[in-house]
């Protein structure tokens, strides 16, 4: 008996050839599509598409919005009825009051000053404006307040308190680029001896007596140097003195740096006072009939109870303008009692 075997037909080729010993008929294995083949059949199909074909609408970032004319515009109004009104092409930074300009400025140049006598300088004695700037400023993180206890003597029988301003940096940040100061003025922010707050903070008071007598002889452009700067220029010549000679007496070094710096020199030490004052006066019309202005200054000293008696005389020898608040007048007063003449220079806050 015959049994037939089926034969495989022969495998045809792409190109239509088959290959010997394999069938016609026997079924192609499917090959893994290629991914960068099938990513680009995808983008050819994708060009057919009306949608993808459309052109981009613009969106309205695209374009500004044209600016309007100059006399068209209008100042934002504020939310506080204090604040001026705004306008986008006059803010630089923050805006603030004249007084509160103001405010900051005094801040600045002596450190520490007295709410009290800010009241009486710049806002005529009232009180209200006076804490509605105060709160604005401490809310803006420009200025710090803060209550110190005087200091107690024999007459007092309760602790009494002062409100005291100090700026932050970031108000003497503020203060420095608005450049409302005179020219070389430093500023301060801080306080960096809280002992002596007290004292320090009568400063201001003094300047202000002394500044209305230094205006009202024609006196401008009033400028305020503290005894930190003046301490710093000192050590800063002496150092350059003693690296050049250090052979040199040191006695010598301090009296001639005193001499050069405008600063009295008593017992053998220079006397630096807590501000000098400098200002620009008009010296006349000189012999070429050019106007020329010198530059003058006054110092001036708080005197306290807590001065001793040979600090006190110093004090007054060094021919500094005095003055002596007048709780601390009778004691300062007392310790100089024998010198008659040291008592009549001493003027009162």
């Amino acid at each position: 008996m015959r049994i037939d075997i089926p034969q495989e037909l022969p495998r045809r080729r792409d190109d239509g050839n088959v290959v010997p010993g394999q069938s016609e008929h026997t079924v192609r294995r499917k090959l893994p599509d290629n991914p960068i083949l099938h990513r680009l059949r995808s983008r050819d199909d994708s060009g057919t598409d009306s949608r993808r074909s459309r052109p981009r609408a613009k969106r309205p970032h695209d374009e500004s919005a044209p600016e309007p004319p100059r006399d068209r515009r209008r100042p934002a109004p504020s939310a506080d009825p204090r604040r001026p009104a705004r306008t986008g092409g006059n803010v630089v930074g923050l805006e603030l009051r004249p007084e509160e300009r103001q405010l900051l400025r005094e801040a600045g140049r002596f450190r520490v000053v007295r709410t009290a006598d800010l009241r009486e300088t710049l806002y005529n004695g009232k009180g209200r404006p006076l804490e509605n700037d105060l709160k604005y400023l401490r809310d803006k993180g420009l200025i710090e307040t803060r209550f110190v206890n005087l200091r107690r003597d024999g007459r007092r029988r309760t602790i009494e308190r002062t409100e005291v301003v100090t700026l932050t940096k970031d108000g003497r940040r503020l203060l420095l680029k608005q450049g409302d100061l005179p020219k070389n003025q430093r500023v301060y922010a801080g306080l960096v001896k809280p002992r002596e707050v007290e004292h320090d903070s009568q400063i201001y008071r003094a300047y202000r007596k002394e500044a209305e007598r230094i205006e009202s002889k024609g006196g401008t452009n009033l400028r305020v140097r503290l005894d930190f700067e003046i301490k710093a220029d000192v050590q800063k010549a002496i150092y350059a003195e003693r690296k050049a000679d250090p052979k040199r007496d040191m006695a010598e070094i301090k009296e001639g740096i005193a001499r050069r710096l405008d600063l009295p020199f008593v017992d053998g030490k220079i006397q630096i006072p807590d501000a000098r004052i400098e200002f620009d006066q008009p010296s006349g019309v000189n012999q070429d009939g050019d106007d020329r202005t010198r530059t003058g200054h006054e110092d001036i000293e708080v005197l306290t109870a807590a001065y001793h008696a040979g600090h006190l005389r110093a004090k007054a020898q060094a021919g500094f303008r005095n003055y002596a608040s007048s709780s601390d007048l009778s004691t300062v007063t007392s310790k100089i009692e024998d010198d008659h003449q040291m008592m009549r220079d001493i003027l009162e806050l």
